[in-house]
């Protein structure tokens, strides 16, 4: 059997090395036939131990979002991404943002690019959503309230202290606009401030949003 049949009931998700391996047990071997697969580009490492099927077998890639899920996990899309995602901003992102309950991490991969950023439990693990893209592929992440607040929480040097302030960060930093920002569930962003960093920042969010 060749190697396109092997992998085509993965082909949709990041494929990690040990499948591979399993999947290649019946070859003396299997580690030269991945560099060998690596080389003819019917397979692209994403980072050590990750891969994914390359343009020349044909079949159906994981989202980039997915991607990112598994790139470096626990982790959920977020900020810029998600807020594009739920076309809360207008610009179109070229860069993955995630955050994660590790550290800090940008990855440069032959299909694009992926940072993550740092949160604590129990505020990191509010607000994500399970996005089935397809049967085989279901993406984490954040709901329109979390990214924006992860926003808020993970911009430097932004301290919301005025509701003037917060609008010019809605309005012109981030160029959203006020109809997109009503429909957010302010009731639910409230039942995360206890536990989230920059509450006095995030409080005065949700007063702002309220007032729109």
């Amino acid at each position: 059997m060749d190697f396109r049949n092997l992998i085509r009931d993965y082909a949709e998700t990041p494929i990690s090395r040990h499948l591979i391996l399993d999947l290649l047990r019946d070859y003396q071997r299997p580690n030269d036939k991945i560099s060998e697969l690596l080389k003819s580009k019917e397979l692209i490492s994403i980072r050590r131990g990750l891969y994914m099927t390359g343009p020349r077998l044909d079949l159906p890639a994981p989202e980039p979002f997915l991607i990112a899920n598994h790139l470096r996990g626990p982790s959920y899309v977020s900020l810029e991404s998600a807020l594009s995602y739920w076309n809360m901003i207008p610009e179109k992102v070229y860069e993955i943002s995630s955050v994660t309950i590790k550290t800090s991490k940008l990855y440069k991969t032959p299909v694009g690019r992926f940072s993550y950023k740092q949160l604590k439990i129990p505020y990191y693990s509010y607000g994500i959503k399970n996005i089935d893209h397809s049967p085989k592929q279901t993406m984490l992440v954040a709901s329109p309230e979390k990214a924006l607040c992860d926003k808020v929480v993970l911009t430097p040097k932004i301290y919301l202290r005025t509701m003037k302030q917060t609008e010019d960060f809605l309005m012109e930093d981030l160029r959203m606009d006020s109809e997109p920002l009503s429909t957010l569930d302010t009731n639910v962003m409230e039942l995360w401030i206890e536990h989230a960093p920059k509450k006095s920042s995030l409080e005065m969010l949700i007063k702002t949003l309220r007032k729109l």
